[in-house]
């Protein structure tokens, strides 16, 4: 035992009426649940206020910023040649370019001719001689690859395959319809393009039935 003790303003006091009623006047320390709940509440009103925020400005931005989703301005044919899906190819072959800002592989219907100003909603493109696919299989979202050797695209993940303007080849491949087109249009030769405006691909075209355009060998990259 220490030989210390307690001074008396230390000593316990008696709980009187006078000293109870005083505590219960007293503020109490640190939080109470009260404050507890209303800051939490609070905290969680502010949080999902950010999400929504962030959520619209992700959704806007691309129309605002010209990026997907929104329109995206390719250039003119000696432009978008500049950006071939295959090294040394150009529209005229026969072979895509690809953006990968708009997502998009274009491609020209018929190579002996350029752009013509116009425009196409639904992507099919005859009226401005060009066509602009979605880069993503319908199947299960890979993206398809052209093949330097058939001039088709190939998906690498389970063996769809499209002609050279996306036309899906019935008996190749699970996926159930052709590439995704998006609405586009030729300004003074200007191709662009609105990525917020998808149609989906037409069915399946069997080989040897009109609308699919052959194969330019019967060779594969698969």
């Amino acid at each position: 035992m220490g030989n210390w003790k307690l001074t008396r303003a230390e000593e316990p006091q008696a709980l009187t009426r006078e000293a109870l009623a005083s505590l219960r006047r007293g503020r109490t320390g640190g939080m109470t649940r009260r404050q507890l709940l209303r800051r939490s509440l609070g905290a969680g009103v502010g949080l999902w206020l950010l999400e929504v925020s962030a959520g619209t400005l992700g959704f806007l931005w691309p129309n605002l910023a010209g990026g997907f989703g929104g329109e995206v301005e390719l250039g003119d044919i000696d432009e978008v040649n500049a950006s071939p899906e295959l090294d040394g190819t150009t529209l005229q072959d026969g072979a895509p370019a690809f953006f990968q800002n708009a997502r998009a592989f274009i491609q020209l219907i018929d190579p002996a001719r350029g752009f013509v100003d116009g425009t196409s909603l639904d992507g099919e493109g005859s009226s401005i001689n060009v066509r602009a696919m979605y880069q993503r299989c319908p199947h299960l979202g890979c993206k398809p690859n052209f093949c330097d050797r058939n001039y088709w695209f190939e998906c690498p993940c389970h063996g769809s395959r499209y002609d050279r303007i996306g036309t899906k080849v019935a008996e190749l491949g699970p996926a159930p319809r052709s590439l995704d087109r998006f609405s586009a249009r030729v300004e003074g030769g200007r191709l662009i393009l609105d990525t917020g405006k998808i149609t989906l691909g037409p069915l399946p075209v069997a080989i040897g039935q009109p609308g699919l355009v052959p194969a330019s060998s019967p060779s594969s990259c698969l």
